[in-house]
């Protein structure tokens, strides 16, 4: 699928308050990103562009990128080293089944914000919001 024609499908702004929505109960931060390029290996992309930008660089070490190439339709769910000490293994195995089945019915939105509030809702009961706690970085869909 071409870029623009996903990105097109898209209701950002939904997407946005969804994310937005979801850091309110959380000290955690969670970015969706859309990649312009065609990866074999979306996972080791997605890796890259969570260094690249500055996710492992939160006071709690607890962001997560939605990664997604649509070219290749493929994705990665990305979270860094704090989220990965409380979450485990399988709910980013669960995670990324959700996903991958609500991007199949083609409800890209749909898709997204139901990913965002499940990751939101883990993040909430492992990082609840502190005093003082604000948004370290942009709610905006990259791409």
């Amino acid at each position: 699928m071409q870029v623009t024609e996903f990105i097109s499908q898209l209701d950002e702004a939904r997407i946005v308050a969804a994310i937005a929505a979801a850091e309110r109960q959380t000290s955690a931060e969670i970015r969706v990103y859309i990649s312009h390029r065609a990866h074999a290996d979306a996972l080791a992309f997605a890796q890259r562009r969570f260094r690249q930008l500055g996710l492992t660089k939160t006071r709690q070490r607890n962001a997560v990128l939605l990664y997604l190439a649509p070219r290749t339709r493929q994705f990665a769910i990305v979270g860094d080293s704090g989220v990965h000490e409380k979450c485990g293994a399988a709910f980013w195995q669960e995670a990324s089944a959700r996903l991958s089945a609500a991007l199949q019915q083609g409800n890209y939105t749909a898709a997204l914000i139901q990913t965002v509030q499940q990751i939101g809702a883990l993040l909430a009961a492992h990082f609840p919001p502190a005093a003082g706690d604000g948004n370290e970085l942009p709610n905006a869909i990259l791409h």
